[in-house]
């Protein structure tokens, strides 16, 4: 199983390395083939030792040059971090990130042998009109994207259902994450209000390869609890 905390815009440098540092802790009764990442807000990105991958919720993609606030391949490598998050929801909803801009970012950071754990999901309006409709809308969040790229990790979250406490049923992701698996033959997770009361139903469906995990995650001993009772 992948477990993946986002914290969004959320911890402090300070909070991360305690966060950390209790995590490794907890870790060391985690089953040897879980994989587990963490991605901080930028300013906590730094080089942790530990049982798991640190990765980045967002860079611009270039090396480095003239894009105020925004980090490149030269800030992240100083770190060693080549893994990052890409086509997330509230990129896309509230940033006003288009699907080329999305594909660009991708191709990039494809080239550069990034890892990439890419994000779709629908709206409740889509998922309202029914399966059909859901996965007419969730495919076209692969165009441009190179789904054969071996160091691909795809992450559905309904956009409902994040951050909401209301999680997709487990007949809504059972079905979504199959007729996905015919398309993208790559890790799939699942995202959207997972906690640990959850948890084990959700990662016990068929097709669902791990989970994408943000306000419950970003509680150390919450994201822990999740990974030793799945």
């Amino acid at each position: 199983m992948i477990f993946a905390a986002n914290f969004k815009t959320n911890h402090t440098r300070a909070s991360t390395e305690k966060y950390i540092e209790v995590l490794n802790e907890k870790l060391l009764a985690k089953k040897p083939e879980d994989q587990v990442y963490i991605f901080p807000p930028a300013t906590a990105l730094g080089k942790y030792e530990g049982d798991f991958t640190i990765g980045a919720q967002n860079a611009y993609p270039t090396q480095n040059g003239a894009y105020t606030g925004e980090i490149g391949t030269e800030q992240l490598e100083e770190f060693g971090i080549k893994t990052i998050l890409i086509g997330h929801s509230e990129r896309r909803e509230h940033l006003g990130e288009s699907q080329d801009k999305v594909a660009q970012k991708f191709t990039f950071f494809k080239e550069q042998g990034y890892e990439i754990l890419y994000c779709i999901g629908e709206p409740l309006e889509i998922r309202e009109k029914g399966d059909e409709a859901v996965m007419e809308y969730l495919l076209a969040q692969f165009d441009g994207i190179d789904i054969s790229y071996k160091d691909l990790i795809v992450a559905y979250e309904p956009i409902w259902a994040i951050g909401t406490g209301r999680s997709a049923t487990v007949e809504e992701i059972a079905s979504t994450h199959q007729a996905l698996k015919q398309t993208v033959q790559k890790p799939l997770l699942y995202g959207g209000s997972v906690k640990p009361a959850n948890i084990q139903e959700i990662t016990a469906i068929r097709g669902v390869d791990g989970v994408l995990v943000g306000s419950a995650s970003l509680d150390v001993e919450s994201f822990a609890t999740m990974i030793g009772e799945k």
